[in-house]
């Protein structure tokens, strides 16, 4: 950013939040560097002759009369190759290389860095001519980012015209001149980068209404409470129920190009811990590291907290730019209740009227910005991509009835609740079937009646009408005991506890179970309502929910999860056959 002559000092400093007069007329949002070290912050307010800047960094050292420089721009990202696999800070400073630079733990008040390595060479390869006329958006050729991604390199936004001087295949590196666009007014130099304001949704063509489940592989999730591509979610849940482990499963073997993470205002240790196993998480679908296809956003609770309220936009801005090349991305966001945490403070810092528990009244209107940039979409170029948010909240001691868990809850369409007492039995995910929901499963199920058994829908509706019944029963096992229960109703409450141990608990750490293919999740299904409903009709004919018990294809239907690979699916109809056999009426 080119600086200019300083343009107004400092008139009170109070914590992120920094009072200053002015010299000359700023912009709202305008970036301006502040005090001798020239640590940078964002106008976000402006009267007659004073301003007030959120500052992005220490402001220890800031006293009254130091000068704000001004830059004539906005907050932008930096988007071109290089950003896969890279670990940024909220206003997308490389953490990578100012560690490798400073070797400090912290960084430094005023330190800047291009957010992409300027040396490496990329190889490019033109896709269009000299004297082709481009529009916002085109593809004009592309880069092997990795080996799995093809960084598509586009006409920046708001631009067209006659492209001229393009360069031959080769390599170059992101700051090289690989061709210039001619306008009516001028012509543009075009790099293999580009950039774009944190605060303004990337443009597109249309929404996209076409359904596409993500599938994650997690039972739970793919069967009871499906998302789809574009879709909505929140993961509601206390310390300790297992937010970022779900987040990272979700990562690991779900159907996206892309994964966007964001760790926003979480503890520091917790966040290192997340740095080291994301680097040794394997996708197991293209047999290349995670991190190859992850972009990761670190701003801890001990970096300062106007960053932490940009960092989500840095995030989405960055899936943005990926889904305009045409990809499905991810993006996980941990946690949105840090954020708006940072948001009440800076509101009180600036004496705004508070709303619900000291939140600021624009929290809704802030969430609503944020989760409205997900969805399915055309593109400029007439690709499709999409971005999925899944919002972590972490509602202090599990309370749903504050005010982040509740406005979030407007705003999305799939509800993820987290249980405690799951997560204390070592029930993963920990994702209660009756508190949680999902507003997409109509139309996800009509897509698995078409795409993999027009039964899964009725199996569904099945298991549902089961745990409803189970709900019911479980108050009156509260007051007198299960014994008392005859066999049949019994039978209900046995036939929940195999779908809660084998369908709806999945081990992390076992080679089989970790991951579920959609149409072994659907055999699975059918095994269980299957015996449920054979079970049924033998007790009815006299005999004992003891003397089901104790068939052998009750044993095998317990080790299925762990026996069954989603390579050997034909041995789930075996199963089937035996139930069949075993419990004939």
């Amino acid at each position: 950013m080119k600086e200019q002559q300083h343009s107004g000092k400092v008139y009170k400093v109070n914590g992120p939040i920094i009072e200053a007069i002015i010299f000359e007329d700023l912009m709202m949002l305008e970036v301006v560097y502040v005090g001798p070290k020239k640590i940078i912050g964002e106008v976000i307010k402006l009267y007659r002759d004073k301003c007030i800047i959120q500052v992005y960094e220490d402001t220890t050292m800031i006293k009254p009369d130091d000068f704000v420089y001004r830059t004539n721009n906005l907050l932008n990202v930096i988007l071109g190759p290089g950003l896969l696999s890279s670990i940024f800070d909220g206003i997308q400073r490389p953490l990578t290389f100012l560690f490798n630079n400073s070797k400090q733990p912290f960084i430094s008040a005023g330190e800047k860095l291009f957010p992409l390595n300027t040396d490496k060479l990329w190889h490019f390869k033109p896709i269009i001519k000299n004297n082709s006329f481009v529009k916002s958006g085109e593809i004009i050729g592309v880069v092997d980012e990795t080996e799995k991604i093809q960084h598509k390199i586009m006409v920046p936004n708001f631009l067209e015209g006659e492209i001229i001087n393009i360069k031959s295949e080769g390599n170059y590196k992101i700051t090289d001149t690989i061709a210039q666009l001619k306008t009516k007014t001028k012509i543009v130099d075009l790099k293999l980068y580009q950039q774009w304001s944190v605060r303004s949704p990337r443009p597109y063509l249309k929404k996209d209404n076409e359904i596409e489940p993500l599938l994650t592989g997690q039972r739970v999730i793919d069967t009871l409470f499906p998302v789809k591509k574009g879709g909505v979610v929140m993961i509601p849940g206390g310390f300790g129920t297992g937010k970022t482990m779900t987040q990272q499963a979700i990562a690991k073997w779900c159907n996206a190009d892309i994964i966007v993470y964001i760790g926003c205002g979480e503890r520091g240790n917790e966040m290192a811990d997340v740095l080291k196993e994301f680097e040794h998480l394997f996708d197991y679908k293209n047999n290349k590291p995670l991190i190859e296809r992850t972009i990761i956003i670190a701003n801890t609770s001990n970096m300062p907290v106007a960053a932490r309220e940009t960092s989500i936009y840095t995030g989405i801005t960055i899936a943005e730019y990926y889904r305009d090349m045409g990809y499905d991305v991810a993006l996980m966001a941990d946690s949105t209740s840090r954020w708006a945490e940072a948001l009440r403070e800076l509101s009180a810092r600036m004496e705004e009227i508070p709303a619900e528990e000291s939140y600021p009244a624009y929290l809704a209107s802030y969430l609503a910005k944020f989760y409205e940039r997900a969805g399915k979409v055309v593109n400029l170029n007439s690709t499709k991509g999409s971005i999925t948010i899944i919002g972590a909240v972490s509602p202090q001691g599990g309370d749903f009835s504050e005010p982040v868990t509740q406005q979030t809850k407007r705003f999305t369409k799939v509800f993820w609740a987290l249980d405690k007492q799951l997560a204390n039995e070592r029930h993963y995910p920990a994702i209660n079937w009756i508190n949680s929901y999902s507003e997409y499963a109509d139309e996800i199920v009509n897509w698995y009646n078409k795409h993999i058994n027009d039964e899964f829908g009725k199996l569904r509706q099945e298991i549902i009408n089961i745990l409803a019944e189970n709900e019911k029963l479980q108050q009156v096992v509260k007051l007198v005991g299960a014994d008392v229960l005859p066999d049949n109703q019994r039978l209900i409450i046995e036939t929940v506890d195999l779908f809660k141990n084998i369908f709806l608990q999945q081990n992390a750490y076992d080679a089989i179970d970790m991951y579920s293919v959609i149409r072994k999740q659907f055999l699975m299904l059918k095994i269980i309502i299957r015996y449920y409903e054979k079970a049924k009709l033998f007790i009815n004919q006299g005999h004992t929910l003891l003397e089901v018990k104790r068939l052998p294809v009750y044993n095998t239907i317990l080790k299925m999860k762990f026996s069954i690979s989603n390579n050997e699916l034909e041995k789930f109809e075996n199963i089937i056959l035996e139930i069949d056999k075993q419990i004939s009426v």
